[in-house]
């Protein structure tokens, strides 16, 4: 254990190491000075000033004092709406203002704004000068010469200097523009001219030389100047704290240098903004508490770095602690899991800086909110699933699998008893009859001395199912019980309780298999004497096919559930946590009577049973050896109706034994109710949540696509990309490291395996607004018939909206080019993947490819057109015609 606790302390260190290395500092000129002007608007929150974000005089007061320690002027972009609350006050602090009259189509209220405006030069003598409209030409609100009368108007009523701001190349293209004011306020914002935070500053220059020299002799003011503090990427345009502080501090520098007039926008962060590209919130020098966003002197740094290090390091420490509760770890599954602990604690710390740095409307809050809120168990799962990697890679290898070599006590429980009995039983149901005698025939090859069969055919009125099997069942010999009951309650319960009534009094043991298996002489007698622990209640042997040849869609099918099998329970066992799945199974008798016995109010029957005889304190062994095999579902279609029913029956035992997982509330061990609770998060809640998501993320897409908010940030997108790569390194390891099989049959399995996620999905969705659904035999032997329906519509609907989802962020996001876009567009690449391999499989089904011998004849082709091999030409049988002679001779 302390080299364990070695491992925990040298991954925190080296996580506060990696903090150290990345701790990001900058030098930028120091500025001690008064700025000459910034931008003010007297509104807080969200609300939009049009709406009902009324200026209040007392936060006016406080925001001035405070902006007269850092700023010799204010200038404002309106006169009305509270605004012209602001010139007298700025008079207390000794502030000169520049005055705003915002113009746009309406001219009832251009009007108010230029006579409000033209009151205020009038009253205030700390008003400056008049900027009528804010460019205004720019977003085509009026014509040039309408808004040059608009401009004499004022210039007539004040004495003051009266402009127009607009953006630097409105007034080079415009000159008569230039003329019709006292001085040029031109804006020049180079993040929405995709210029660097690097090469801002050299921009402003540059821009304000080209005025200076196309209008000598007019006074040249560079009335907007800035970057934003936060928001996303405009082509190469970046915004952030260290850009924001680093740009602003150059910029001042050089403008005092060459004797710039210039005004910073803006002097706090408005929050109601949010509308204009994301970083419309973000411009500010004081943040919406009016503190200050960066030091002018001094390097740039992030003054809470080593807060939110240490957020991460002891969410990393907490996520840790686990480790230390499991039995003998080793060096490297500690560390992979540390590892792990500590990424998402740096997740964690991250998601804290976006929320303390970011504002929200109630949309994006909702949406950031749900978001996370969804996120945790995607985050839970990918570290179960880490854990799952870190066990079998490079854990201690599996100590309760029974293996054929491992020593086992005696077939014998209680004294005097050799071989203990055990009753077989074999529920079917309209299943084919050569399949079902098979099974019969391999029972009775096994090589038990003291067992029985009771095969059980039920609710199959039809005489050619039963009466075949009946007498089958008599040529067998006594050992073989047949039952024929109709109109059974209970499903394939109801049969399994009946068959319990016709079992003989001394079986001790009762076996399961289904009516499709095949079972091997040594089944019995290689697991009955785990019996021998009077502690053990059940023992399951894995299920095996014998048909996985039939097509190439049963080939995959067959990888997919080999994976099960040979990995989680295998898993799974190590903490008495097995999932019963009915067919060779053995229980003890005991067990089952104490569990209640078959119960009903499930459609998975099997499962329901073995997880009540482990709540009441039974231990449960797994093997993965294969003692026997049974028959693939026929059809894709089958396929998904099982893993329905599976599904749907594993969320009916969620809802019927949730309690029993309490503390107290049953004999269930720590271990097995964090497997169970992992295990059903990790399938039914992983599965349902990645529709859930795909679906939301589909929703989002026009919001995002073309209303330009709510861009989903990284914090959300890439630990669904990393969840992904979780899942796929998961699945890959996992095969390669446990299941026997080759790369092909692999990476068909996985697509098996993606292609229920909607499957599923519904079965939980029909979970929790139902209670029972019919139970579905799944179809095997060859009786079905593929469907005409198409088995992956719904799959394959959204799918194509995902891809199309996709197409539509990269196409509208080609002018902008916003990172945070083109990873939402990757993550619906992503999310359509279950969706399109359940098109694929389907598709498949209906193929030639799906057939083993068009892979063997194309191969056939292919090397003889290649030259590997020569080309056979068909035989032709002729005979040779007889000459005379040789008939004459035969007739003599």
């Amino acid at each position: 254990m302390r080299a364990i606790v070695a491992v925990l302390l040298f991954v925190t260190a080296a996580h506060a190491g990696l903090w150290s290395l990345f701790q990001e500092k900058q030098a930028a000129p120091d500025f001690r000075g008064i700025l000459p002007s910034v931008s003010y608007a007297p509104f807080e929150g969200s609300a939009h000033p049009d709406v009902d974000n009324i200026p209040q005089i007392e936060k006016i007061r406080a925001d001035l004092k405070k902006l007269s320690t850092i700023t010799r002027a204010i200038r404002l972009y309106s006169s009305t709406g509270g605004v012209e609350l602001v010139p007298p006050i700025a008079a207390e602090f000794g502030l000169k203002v520049t005055v705003g009259a915002w113009i746009d189509k309406n001219s009832d209220r251009n009007k108010r704004e230029i006579e409000a405006a033209i009151n205020l030069a009038k009253r205030n003598s700390n008003v400056n000068g008049i900027v009528v409209g804010n460019e205004t030409i720019f977003r085509g609100e009026q014509k040039i010469d309408d808004l040059v009368e608009l401009i004499k108007q004022v210039k007539k009523s004040v004495n003051v200097p009266v402009t127009t701001g607009e953006i630097w190349n409105i007034w080079r293209d415009n000159p008569e523009l230039a003329s019709s004011v006292d001085f040029i306020a031109a804006h020049v914002l180079p993040y929405w001219e995709n210029f660097t935070s690097k090469q801002a500053v050299d921009q402003a220059v540059a821009m304000f030389q080209l005025l200076r020299d196309q209008f000598p002799g007019k006074r040249i003011v560079i009335a907007e100047f800035g970057w934003p503090s936060a928001g996303y990427n405009l082509r190469n345009a970046e915004p952030g704290p260290f850009e924001q502080a680093s740009v602003l501090r150059n910029f001042v520098t050089r403008a005092e240098a060459i004797g710039m007039d210039y005004n910073i926008v803006e002097a706090i962060d408005q929050p109601w903004k949010f509308f204009e590209g994301g970083v419309g919130p973000y411009w500010g020098i004081l943040d919406a508490n009016r503190e200050p966003k960066f030091a002018w002197t001094g390097p740039i740094v992030n003054e809470n770095y080593w807060k939110l290090a240490a957020i991460a390091l002891l969410m990393g420490i907490l996520m840790s602690l686990p480790i230390l509760r499991l039995e003998q770890p080793t060096i490297m599954q500690a560390l992979l899991l540390s590892a792990a602990a500590n990424g998402v604690g740096a997740w964690v710390s991250t998601v804290f800086a976006y929320w303390a740095g970011h504002y929200f409307v109630f949309g994006s809050a909702f949406a950031l909110t749900l978001g996370l809120i969804l996120l945790v168990p995607l985050i839970l799962i990918a570290m179960a699933r880490i854990d799952e990697i870190a066990a079998i890679a490079f854990g201690r290898g599996p100590r309760r699998l029974i293996t054929k070599s491992a020593p086992l006590a005696p077939a014998t429980i209680g004294e005097n008893v050799a071989f203990p009995k055990v009753s077989i039983h074999i529920p079917a149901y309209f299943e084919p009859v050569e399949m079902l005698k098979q099974t019969l025939d391999a029972v009775s090859r096994l090589d038990y001395p003291n067992f029985e069969c009771v095969c059980i055919i039920n609710n199959t009125p039809d005489p050619e199912f039963w009466r075949p099997i009946q007498d089958h069942c008599r040529a067998l010999g006594e050992r073989f019980k047949f039952i024929n009951a109709e109109k059974v309650q209970g499903f394939k319960a109801g049969a399994l309780r009946i068959a319990m009534e016709r079992t003989a009094a001394d079986a001790e043991i009762i076996g399961i298999i289904d009516a499709d298996y095949v079972v091997h002489p040594d089944w019995l007698k290689d697991l009955v004497p785990v019996f021998a622990d009077p502690r053990v209640g059940l023992v399951q042997a894995p299920q095996e096919h014998r048909d996985g040849d039939r097509s190439l869609m049963h080939y995959i099918m067959n990888g997919e559930y080999a994976g099960f099998f040979d990995i989680g329970m295998v898993q799974r066992n190590e903490f008495n946590s097995i999932i019963v799945h009915g067919t060779m199974c053995l229980i003890r008798r005991s067990a089952m009577d104490m569990a209640g016995g078959w119960s009903s109010d499930t459609i998975c029957e099997d499962t329901d049973l073995g997880l009540t005889i482990q709540q009441q304190g039974w231990l449960t062994h797994y093997t993965n050896v294969r003692y026997g095999e049974g028959l693939l579902p026929d059809t894709y279609e089958a396929f998904k109706k099982q893993r329905h029913r599976w599904a749907y029956g594993g969320f009916q035992i969620v809802k019927k034994h949730w309690r029993r997982f309490l503390p107290g509330a049953s004999r269930l061990t720590p271990d097995q109710r964090r497997e169970f609770s992992l295990g059903w998060l990790n399938w039914l809640g992983a599965e349902s949540l990645g529709v859930v998501v795909a679906i939301l993320n589909l929703i989002w897409v026009p919001i995002v696509a073309f209303a330009d908010i709510a861009v989903p940030d990284k914090i959300l997108t890439l630990p669904i990309i990393g969840s992904f790569v979780v899942s796929l390194v998961h699945f890959i390891a996992l095969y390669r490291l446990r299941v026997k099989i080759k790369a092909g049959q692999m990476l068909g399995a996985m697509i098996a395996a993606m292609s229920v996620q909607w499957t599923v999905s519904r079965a939980v969705a029909q979970g929790l607004i139902t209670e029972h659904l019919a139970f579905a035999r799944t179809s095997k032997g060859g009786l079905s018939r593929m469907s005409i329906e198409f088995q992956a519509f719904w799959e394959a609907v959204i799918g194509v909206l995902l891809l199309i989802g996709a197409a539509v962020l990269v196409v509208t996001n080609g002018y902008k080019e916003v990172r945070e876009i083109y990873i939402f567009a990757g993550v619906l690449v992503l999310q359509s993947l279950p969706f399109l391999a359940a098109v694929a499989i389907a598709v498949l089904e209906n193929s030639r490819i799906n057939s083993f011998a068009f892979w063997r004849n194309s191969a056939v082709r292919t090397a003889e057109l290649i030259g590997l091999r020569p080309v056979t030409l068909p035989t032709v049988n002729t005979q040779s015609q007889p000459v005379a002679s040789e008939i004459r001779r035969e007739v003599n």
